[in-house]
C-alpha cells in the first residue's frame, strides 16, 4: 500500500502570518486617512469662509490687538464653532485661536447673512492673559463695513 503524497500548502497557509498584520495596518491607515480628509475638509471650509477671513483680517489690522499679541498674528489650527447657510442667508459662530510673538488670544466672530451680505454681531478678541477684550467693530456702519 502506497501513501499518497502530501499536497504542498496553498498560498494562504504559506503567507497568512504576514498578510493578516499587513491587512490590519492598511485598514487602520485607510480609516485614519478618511477621518483626516474629513477633518481637513471641514476646517478648510470654515477657514475659507467670509466671516473667518474678515475677522482674521480685522484682528491683524487692529493696533490694540497687534500691541497685545505682537506680530505676526497667526490663527490656530482648531477653529471651534459652526457656519450654516446658503448664498442668500446664513449664520456663523466661530472661536478662532490667535497667537502672536507676545501672547495668545481667541477671536470670537458671530455673524448673520441676510440678502447675501454678512452682518457682524460680535467681533471680539479676548486675550488669554489678563482677560482683556478688544472690540473690533468700532467705526462700523449698519452693513458691517468699516466707516469712512
Amino acid at each position: 500500500m502506497s501513501q499518497s503524497p502530501v499536497p504542498p500548502p496553498n498560498w494562504w497557509n504559506r503567507n497568512w502570518k504576514w498578510f493578516v498584520p499587513v491587512l490590519v495596518v492598511t485598514g487602520l491607515a485607510l480609516f485614519a486617512a478618511f477621518f483626516a480628509a474629513i477633518f481637513a475638509l471641514v476646517f478648510g471650509v470654515m477657514k475659507s469662509s467670509e466671516p473667518y477671513q474678515t475677522g482674521l483680517s480685522r484682528a491683524r489690522a487692529d493696533a490694540a490687538v497687534v500691541a497685545a499679541l505682537g506680530e505676526p498674528i497667526t490663527p490656530g489650527y482648531f477653529v471651534q464653532g459652526s457656519i450654516d447657510g446658503s448664498a442668500a442667508s446664513g449664520e456663523a459662530s466661530l472661536a478662532i485661536p490667535l497667537k502672536g510673538s507676545r501672547g495668545a488670544a481667541t477671536l470670537y466672530v458671530e455673524a448673520s447673512k441676510q440678502a447675501g451680505e454678512w452682518h457682524y454681531e460680535t467681533l471680539v478678541v479676548a486675550l488669554d492673559e489678563g482677560g482683556q477684550r478688544i472690540d473690533l467693530q468700532d467705526g462700523e456702519d449698519a452693513a458691517g463695513e468699516f466707516g469712512n
